[in-house]
């Protein structure tokens, strides 16, 4: 615990210099003598990692300080220990309320001082660790559903003769237009995991449609249109943020921003942002991509593609977001190529 800071706060001189001196020989010492410097250097680095604080200090006393710490994102977490000369019970109790780990009355014995600052340390850090485990837990797993939702995207791609690599570079793309146009980073990383569900209604497509070799006929047209409600079928009744919004999309990908696009015929922003979003990545990919039944398009002609249909197709402000992030594409490419482009 010698790399630990403690800030020390109190207005009278003589109070710092006895505090100090029964703990300058085992921590980092910070000192402040008025409330608003002790926030000051609350914030400051290196932050403090407990705070002793005295109540009854001029202008901004030790409860409102107390308060306006665990008020800020930055320093709420620092645990505090009044030091005071306000012994009473309600005092302490007051001091508590407010959010204090522990309570000091003056005159205060040094060896005291020092086991409430060594307990309270050493709580302090045990929190820290089981946090930083916890966020390496929730990591892994955050990981291990990505991974089942990117293999289950990659299911129906396959069975309709698509890479696995589409959904993977599709939902780069999608995260990246979000970013774009101004949407939280959170729901920007939900869509990225989202997207890759989009198509996933395809498993209920029979192989003779999905795998026809020719033109689809009416009927069999038909059929396939189908494939965004089975879709939104499968992913239904999931609270989740991500699978309420995996849902959006399945069934609202094919949707058209004049309204000419199916199952629903939903026009503009009726159709959800998630679902505008995606149908520009997934069709930028489709045409940027090798298959045995064409070539890849240039990223520019797939712009020019974009933009000839945006207001028609795609929502024209999706289009000029990817015209924000198209040197990107290159990248993602990269990062997730097909097999044969890495032959």
């Amino acid at each position: 615990m010698k790399e630990a800071t403690l800030l020390l706060v109190d207005d009278v001189p003589e109070n710092l210099h006895i505090l100090r001196e029964s703990l300058k020989d085992l921590y980092h010492i910070k000192v402040a003598t008025q409330g608003t410097k002790a926030l000051a250097l609350a914030k400051a680095e290196p932050r403090p990692d407990l705070i002793l604080l005295d109540i009854m200090m001029p202008d901004m006393d030790g409860i409102a300080v107390c308060q306006a710490l665990k008020a800020d994102p930055l320093t709420h977490r620092v645990p505090v220990i009044f030091v005071t000369a306000m012994g009473e019970v309600e005092d302490e109790a007051r001091g508590l309320s407010v959010g204090a780990v522990d309570y000091i009355t003056k005159p205060i014995s040094p060896a005291i001082v020092r086991a409430r600052v060594a307990t309270h340390l050493r709580l302090y850090q045990q929190e820290k660790n089981l946090e930083a485990l916890v966020r390496e837990r929730t990591r892994e797993l955050e990981e291990t559903r990505e991974a089942i939702i990117v293999r289950l995207g990659r299911a129906a791609e396959y069975k309709d003769n698509e890479t696995g690599m589409h959904v993977q570079r599709m939902s780069h793309y999608a995260f990246e237009l979000a970013r774009v146009l101004g949407m939280p980073e959170d729901w920007a990383v939900l869509l990225r995991m989202a997207a890759p569900m989009h198509d996933v209604g395809k498993i209920g497509i029979p192989d003779a449609i999905l795998q026809k070799p020719g033109k689809l006929d009416d009927s069999e047209w038909l059929v396939m249109r189908t494939h965004p409600a089975i879709g939104a079928e499968i992913l239904k009744d999931d609270t989740s943020p991500l699978m309420t919004m995996a849902c959006k999309i399945a069934l609202t990908h094919h949707e058209k921003f004049d309204g000419s696009g199916y199952p629903n015929r939903l026009k503009g922003e009726q159709i959800p942002l998630e679902g505008r979003i995606v149908a520009v990545a997934d069709v930028f990919d489709a045409l940027t991509s090798e298959r045995p039944y064409k070539k890849a398009w240039s990223i520019e002609e797939a712009m020019a593609l974009l933009k000839e249909e945006a207001g028609r197709h795609f929502d024209p402000q999706v289009v000029a977001a990817f015209d924000q992030v198209v040197d990107k594409v290159p990248q993602i490419r990269a990062a997730f190529a097909d097999a044969q482009e890495k032959a």
